[in-house]
């Protein structure tokens, strides 16, 4: 996917999770890292933050080859997908994800 922009990337990355399980997964990846980077800064014990990445890439890379059966954005744009992994996440959250869905073209279920 080319794209020159993270607004431009977004509406993309949304069709790339397109599947409710995906969205799950990835939400439950990425909240399930900050929780591993709180508790290495808590208890002073650094693997727990190393662990952090390995859960949420593979709970992500689960639901892109078992549910999506695409291959996740990570490899073409790392950064933008991090960018776009906490912000799904947060408008799960919020209740907030459902309209930017609609405007990708994702239809929701």
């Amino acid at each position: 996917m080319q794209a020159s922009s993270f607004d431009e990337f977004w509406p993309y990355y949304l069709t790339q999770h397109a599947q409710p399980a995906t969205r799950l997964l990835h939400v439950a990846g990425t909240l399930l890292a900050l929780l591993l980077l709180l508790v290495a800064i808590a208890t002073g014990r650094p693997r727990y933050a190393m662990m952090a990445p390995v859960v949420a890439y593979a709970l992500a890379w689960i639901g892109h080859g078992a549910i999506e059966h695409n291959h996740p954005a990570t490899f073409e744009h790392p950064l933008w997908s991090l960018r776009a992994d906490i912000r799904m996440c947060w408008l799960w959250l919020t209740g907030g994800l459902g309209d930017e869905l609609q405007k990708a073209g994702v239809a929701t279920r």
